[in-house]
């Protein structure tokens, strides 16, 4: 009776040191993602008040648009590399991109309707807050969702380029900001069930830093992803 008791009691505190652990994870994972986040809005800030660098990085939208495919791709190697500095360089750089890219659409709507951005920001935070929220405590296992959210983020790729060089739709490009928000919505949760479930009480230091970089990664591009086409539904609606 004694050893049950105490095997039982023992069971109970390591899961309680790793509900304790893992809470510690996710915050660190949260708080650098906020930092990416904050370091994107800076550079786009920076740029938006210079309409001489606002004018050059529009110049070279599409470069822009191509390396942030590229970081996407290759970013998540760099990062699980084992080498810290350069899976730092990855993520730093991929947030620097996003705010240079992302530069002329938010300077446009600030120069317009600075209280749209603030909103799209808001709405942005509570979307992700709460989709998040629910793929971390959720029971239900979404991994098998994976393969459908790539293909789905391939085909809006797709539309939006086909949008932009032929078909310039105004109507097109709110359908698919639309299905974007919603996608991601879903791709969050997925997303924070997978770090999650990346979390391992007994990871050595290098490879805890590694798995908490990328958990941020994955986490900043959807939350920068929800958030321009936010920003983009609300400045088509109010064109309307």
């Amino acid at each position: 009776m004694a050893d049950t008791r105490f095997q039982t009691q023992g069971r109970a505190q390591s899961g309680a040191e790793i509900d304790q652990g893992l809470r510690s994870y996710m915050l660190g994972i949260y708080n650098y993602m906020a930092l990416g986040v904050a370091l994107t809005a800076v550079i786009t800030l920076a740029v938006a008040a210079s309409p001489a660098a606002m004018a050059t990085v529009y110049s070279l939208k599409w470069v822009f648009f191509i390396a942030i495919l590229g970081m996407g791709f290759f970013a998540p190697r760099m990062i699980l590399s084992g080498n810290t500095a350069v899976a730092q360089a990855a993520y730093w750089g991929y947030a620097a991109l996003w705010g240079l890219a992302i530069a002329p659409m938010v300077g446009t709507f600030l120069a317009v309707d600075s209280g749209m951005v603030f909103q799209a920001f808001l709405i942005t935070a509570v979307t992700f807050g709460a989709t998040s929220l629910a793929g971390y405590v959720t029971k239900r296992d979404l991994s098998g969702f994976g393969g459908f959210f790539m293909m789905a983020s391939i085909g809006i790729i797709i539309a939006i380029l086909i949008n932009a060089f032929f078909v310039q739709s105004t109507m097109m490009s709110l359908i698919t900001s639309i299905i974007t928000v919603l996608l991601f919505a879903g791709v969050t949760a997925w997303e924070t069930q997978q770090i999650k479930e990346m979390y391992v009480e007994g990871d050595a230091a290098g490879v805890a830093k590694g798995k908490s970089i990328i958990g941020a990664f994955m986490l900043y591009g959807s939350f920068i992803t929800l958030f321009v086409n936010i920003l983009n539904i609300l400045g088509i609606m109010r064109q309307n």
